[in-house]
């Protein structure tokens, strides 16, 4: 099949799909006419690395893991270079996820401060100014 019909069997663009080939993540096979040919199995194997893709692994972490996977939401074994490979890119997620709590509440104290403060804005803001926020 061509690009766009695999992308309209699995919903993503012919550009991202472009791209999982270039990161080795998608194999293509050429036409005598040039085209993109794709097998029966990359509808699979692109619903396999959006599934990885929505748990936050990079292209590089799914490259690691796709030969291991099996099924549309993968299954994958609990080798141990697979699992410490996972357990360092959640760790990566629960360090993002400590800093946007640190900011959150560094913003809400700002808040409440200008809050109890009260009083005219100065210098006057501006609605893009409030709407960049």
């Amino acid at each position: 099949m061509r690009i766009g019909e695999l992308g309209r069997l699995t919903g993503v663009n012919a550009h991202q799909l472009r791209y999982y080939e270039a990161q080795g993540l998608l194999e293509a096979e050429r036409g005598p006419n040039g085209y993109r040919e794709y097998g029966e199995s990359a509808v699979l194997r692109v619903r396999q690395i959006r599934h990885l893709l929505g748990a936050g692994l990079s292209s590089e972490d799914i490259a690691y893991v796709l030969p291991c996977a099996v099924g549309e939401v993968p299954e994958l074994p609990g080798c141990p270079e697979l699992l410490a490979a996972m357990r360092s890119r959640l760790q990566r997620l629960d360090d993002q996820l400590e800093k946007i709590a640190q900011s959150r509440e560094a913003l809400a104290t700002y808040i409440d401060a200008a809050d109890r403060m009260g009083g005219d804005s100065y210098p006057p803001l501006t609605e893009a100014v409030v709407t960049r926020w």
